[in-house]
């Protein structure tokens, strides 16, 4: 079985999870606050050779209607500066319309204050994004 990483790409971070070895779960791994390209790119390096992964799950935040808008062309603008970093990494886009709003509920329901929900909200989207997809392999 493979380990994938779950990204959330955003303006100002990305959200990192993780799947375990097995394939069937998916952790919050950190928020990488973005300042350069080439520091996000350097993060995400150091991050996939501690999981000792290439494949790479990225949400892609359709507009509800299902059509691809500014934001989807900003995540994919930055996917294919990864793929042209690591030739050898096998980007997989997910369907993320309502992993924010699903992230957000859990963390309420958790009772955590605005506060530190807003500091890992991010690293959740991406659990929720690499849950899915993991989900839909079996």
């Amino acid at each position: 079985m493979k380990r994938y990483l779950g990204l959330d790409v955003g303006d100002r971070t990305i959200g990192i999870a993780v799947s375990d070895l097995l394939g069937l779960t998916a952790q919050g791994v950190e928020t990488i606050r973005r300042t350069s390209l080439e520091k996000d790119l350097d993060r995400l390096s150091a991050l996939m050779q501690q999981y000792e992964t290439t494949a790479l799950v990225s949400g892609l935040p359709k507009n509800m209607n299902g059509t691809e808008g500014d934001r989807c062309e900003i995540v994919k603008s930055f996917m294919a500066k990864v793929q042209e970093r690591f030739p050898a990494a096998e980007v997989t886009f997910w369907d993320e319309r309502l992993s924010t709003v699903a992230a957000t509920r859990s963390l309420l329901e958790a009772d955590l204050s605005r506060k530190k929900r807003k500091k890992v909200i991010d690293k959740m989207a991406a659990v929720f994004i690499l849950q899915g997809y993991l989900d839909s392999l079996r």
